[in-house]
């Protein structure tokens, strides 16, 4: 287990969607480097169910709960859930996410028969969405290109990728970009104001269709930096 970041030191990692595989992925990591998460879902019993999975097989601290009480016992809240809830979930949350930072890790995203393509949003971006519907929060953007089957592989010792992170506050970008450090092979990297989201979420779409071709978890290297 790694030592905690001076930055993220006494902070509770809350990840809401913390069931699905983004989201036990990150949480398992995270959990491995020694930090207490707690896992949201629309069913506290299965996010109970899923954290004591979690805390056995990484020895780390991880507790479930509904997403309403692991938003409110995070102070670092990813948001890891599937499009078509996004929104709604956030808007009903919102009073429960009030003075925290909040990583919003959704990308829009839909499938045919052409493949994976980036969605339109009339806010701009997933990020933007959440930024526009918590006031009273400081919204990131931050880990879109990790590979979900990466991080909950347990035979992975480093997940080979750089996150960037997005957002308008330096403080949070910076709580965010070393809490993607405490990943081994992971490092945080700014990658702009938010309302540059738009092109880290819409590149997964091209990242799935460079796994669907070459059989690969292909993530992205941010060079000369």
């Amino acid at each position: 287990m790694t030592t905690v970041p001076e930055l993220l030191a006494g902070k509770t990692v809350a990840v809401l969607g913390g069931t699905g595989p983004q989201g036990r992925g990150l949480a398992r990591r995270f959990a491995a480097a020694g930090m207490p998460v707690v896992l949201g879902s629309r069913s506290a019993e299965r996010a109970a169910d899923t954290a004591t999975t979690l805390a056995e097989a990484t020895g780390g601290e991880v507790t479930g709960q509904d997403n309403a009480g692991a938003a409110a016992a995070g102070d670092v809240v990813l948001v890891v859930v599937p499009w078509d809830g996004h929104g709604e979930l956030l808007a009903d949350l919102a009073p429960h996410l009030a003075g925290k930072v909040v990583v919003d890790c959704v990308n829009p995203l839909g499938f045919d028969k052409q493949g994976p393509y980036a969605l339109k949003v009339e806010e701009g971006s997933a990020s933007e969405q959440a930024r526009a519907l918590l006031p009273d929060s400081v919204v990131v953007g931050a880990f879109h290109n990790v590979s979900a089957a990466l991080l909950e592989d347990p035979e992975v010792a480093s997940v080979d990728t750089d996150v960037l992170v997005l957002g308008d506050d330096r403080e949070a970008t910076d709580l965010v970009q070393a809490l993607a450090d405490t990943i081994p092979g992971v490092r945080g990297v700014y990658g702009g104001r938010l309302r540059n989201a738009h092109q880290v979420e819409a590149l997964t779409a091209n990242l799935i269709a460079i796994n669907r071709r070459y059989k690969a978890h292909s993530g992205v290297r941010v060079t000369d930096v």
